[in-house]
């Protein structure tokens, strides 16, 4: 019996788009440029740094983005506030703890995130972010870590993500049932391939559908 959901961050609980504007912005290339560039990206599973390269052959993505913080210190830059989450992020998320589920975010994130999540005061457990673990997706230590902080049995643990290859399939391979959202480039490209339903518990397009889907699994 699944008892608690933990989830990803980008795409599934957070509307990047902002992110990716801004750094077209930077970038100096139209939004749409570097649009293209992440879907074709994610079409042919290669990182969303080949698109930087891309755009601007030769990119340093620790030294611009280091520039970018002298440049402007106090903005959001490539981070994220609560005006990104997905309408159906708070809601969905008090549905599943009245439920009686616990409640995880724990995604790749930096260690700016993690205080930008708790900021938004969302209906959760507990936060976790890759930079504070000091491991990342798609490794195996990663979801060692989120069924350690849910105190869970694998087998006990729904992991929600919106791509195949950094969280359903290891997230599968650990032990853990998996949702795959149909969100974001890789959500939509990812969930169209015949090994998400073969791995994939289930398949939704929204967070309100994870309910329901939880209640057919049980």
């Amino acid at each position: 019996m699944i008892k608690a959901v933990v989830l990803d961050v980008g795409e599934t609980l957070i509307d990047e788009t902002r992110i990716w504007s801004r750094w077209a912005d930077r970038l100096g290339v139209p939004r749409f440029v570097l649009m293209g560039a992440l879907g074709g990206m994610a079409a042919l599973d290669r990182s969303h740094s080949d698109a930087f390269e891309l755009v601007r052959p030769g990119f340093d993505f620790e030294a611009e983005n280091a520039a970018w913080e002298r440049d402007e210190p106090g903005s959001l830059r490539n981070h994220f506030d609560a005006d990104d989450l997905y309408p159906d992020v708070r809601e969905a998320l008090a549905a599943l703890r009245a439920a009686g589920y616990q409640v995880i975010i724990a995604g790749n994130q930096p260690e700016r995130a993690y205080d930008a999540l708790v900021a938004m005061e969302l209906p959760v457990d507990s936060v976790h972010t890759s930079d504070g673990w000091g491991v990342a997706k798609p490794a195996p230590e990663f979801f060692g870590k989120v069924a350690a902080v849910a105190g869970r049995q694998p087998g006990e643990i729904l992991y929600v993500g919106d791509r195949l290859d950094n969280d359903v399939l290891p997230a599968s391979a650990a032990g853990m049932r998996t949702a795959l959202l149909r969100r974001g480039p890789w959500g939509y490209l990812h969930a169209e391939r015949a090994q998400a339903a073969q791995v994939a518990d289930v398949i939704v397009d929204d967070l309100h559908a994870l309910l329901p889907a939880l209640r057919g699994m049980a």
